[in-house]
């Protein structure tokens, strides 16, 4: 599976300039005229099936347009000028865009990143625990999800971050010091991943990273508020029809071969080698409608797991020095009536 770079960056550097100016503009013409845009990525998830077969028009007879859109921060930009009502963004560009101002609603959980990134120490590096990693060299892109992994599972392992020689390495660097012994370590995704992994030993993966810390990475849905409001039925068929594709998917991975309908559908849409989604798709996790509307996810307000997991990215965004302002409760942004619903 192909993860750029470009998408995984928490945020873009232009984000808070744009967004600072960013205003919405009137949605009421879509709801009077049952019409919506939706910006996607190139994230490899079943809901590519359902959005190259027509499933959401079908389901709400609504006319569905798609725009393919570079990152998370270019979603959350097109999200905030109304140039698009709905988007997909990794958890850093929503926790961003609502630290920044922007009135959106995180609605589903599109993936649990899961094992699809992981830290791995080198062979013969003598790091074979966590603790092993002090005095060490560890190699990760600064500010994504797997920096901010990394930084978290060396604090659940007791082990001071400034005791690691953390370096800045984009993923293709990565691999070149990893075959040259530059780094001991690395917190990585495919496809650099599968390449480590072949000598290397597994630490941890950012499931267990999660399930340890409750401060999950993932790639979520978000809308704009005042669009939600206004076509709450929309809004409703469109989960259903996530929740019935994830579905599809769990329960059936064996029928999503290289040469299914669905994979090719997916490889089309995301861009992917076809003969590379299967394994792509194994390595995330896509929470189950009961699951996304519990606390686990959605469910709880500030207790809930996506406003905690909001709320550490965006003081780790501050960190970093990429956003100003961190808010005191992220729950705003979390709207779980949607997947309750679908629960049913």
């Amino acid at each position: 599976m192909t993860h750029t770079f470009h998408r995984r960056r928490l945020v873009a550097t232009a984000l808070s300039l744009l967004l600072g100016t960013a205003a919405f503009s009137p949605l009421s013409t879509q709801a009077e005229t049952r019409e919506v845009v939706i910006g996607y990525q190139d994230m490899v998830v079943p809901w590519r099936y359902a959005q190259a077969s027509g499933a959401v028009e079908k389901a709400t007879g609504y006319k569905v347009t798609y725009r393919k859109l570079g990152s998370g921060a270019d979603v959350i930009r097109a999200l905030a000028s109304g140039s698009i009502q709905l988007g997909e963004a990794g958890s850093s560009p929503i926790a961003a865009g609502l630290s920044q101002g922007v009135d959106l609603s995180l609605f589903w959980i599109l993936d649990n990143i899961n094992d699809a990134e992981a830290l791995v120490s080198r062979n013969g590096s003598g790091v074979s625990k966590l603790a092993d990693l002090k005095g060490k060299t560890l190699g990760v892109p600064y500010v994504s999800t797997s920096h901010f992994h990394a930084l978290v599972a060396l604090q659940q392992a007791g082990v001071d971050p400034s005791a690691v020689k953390i370096v800045n390495l984009r993923p293709p660097e990565v691999a070149a010091a990893w075959e040259r012994g530059n780094i001991d370590a690395t917190y990585i995704w495919d496809p650099v991943l599968a390449r480590v992994k072949q000598n290397g030993k597994v630490l941890v993966t950012s499931g267990e990273v999660a399930r340890q810390t409750g401060k999950a990475t993932f790639d979520g849905f978000v809308a704009s508020r005042k669009f939600a409001q206004d076509n709450a039925a929309f809004m409703a068929g469109l989960v259903k029809v996530l929740a019935d594709t994830d579905a599809q998917y769990r329960d059936h991975k064996a029928d999503w071969s290289a040469g299914s309908a669905q994979v090719k559908a997916v490889a089309a849409e995301s861009g992917a080698n076809a003969a590379d989604v299967p394994a792509s798709l194994a390595l995330y996790a896509f929470p189950t409608a009961g699951e996304q509307a519990s606390p686990t996810w959605l469910g709880g307000g500030q207790q809930s797991g996506a406003a905690k997991s909001l709320a550490a990215t965006a003081q780790f965004l501050k960190q970093q020095g990429t956003i100003q302002n961190v808010l005191a409760d992220y729950s705003a942004g979390v709207e779980p009536r949607y997947a309750q619903q679908a629960a049913k």
